[in-house]
């Protein structure tokens, strides 16, 4: 709430300069909020964990990856999932979109 009150009071004190802030730079904004900067550096490398030995038959091994927490890059550790028969594990993973880093959270698929 307090960053979407700033964002506010920014556009606003840049208007009064005499700037204006389009309407994709505003949507650039709030895209921020769920990712990185469209002009910050990519993630680092996937870390070279070894898995931990299965717990039980019927799991599925989902990787660790690295995710944005507003500031920088935090790494989220890999987990066992209790396998879904019928469906693939589609690990998460982030994209290039232009100059923006964009990330695609781990989902099961058909």
């Amino acid at each position: 709430m307090k960053r979407r009150d700033l964002l506010s009071t920014l556009a606003t004190a840049l208007l009064a300069a005499g700037g204006t802030m389009s309407l994709a730079a505003e949507a650039e904004a709030r895209e921020h909020r769920h990712g990185p900067p469209p002009r910050h550096a990519p993630p680092p490398p996937p870390r070279h964990a070894r898995r931990p030995p299965p717990p039980r038959r019927g799991h599925v091994w989902a990787p660790g990856y690295w995710q944005w927490d507003g500031r920088r890059y935090v790494w989220v550790e890999g987990r066992w999932l209790r396998e879904r028969p019928g469906w693939r594990y589609a690990a998460p993973r982030w994209d290039r979109r232009g100059e923006a880093w964009v990330f695609r959270p781990g989902d099961w698929v058909r």
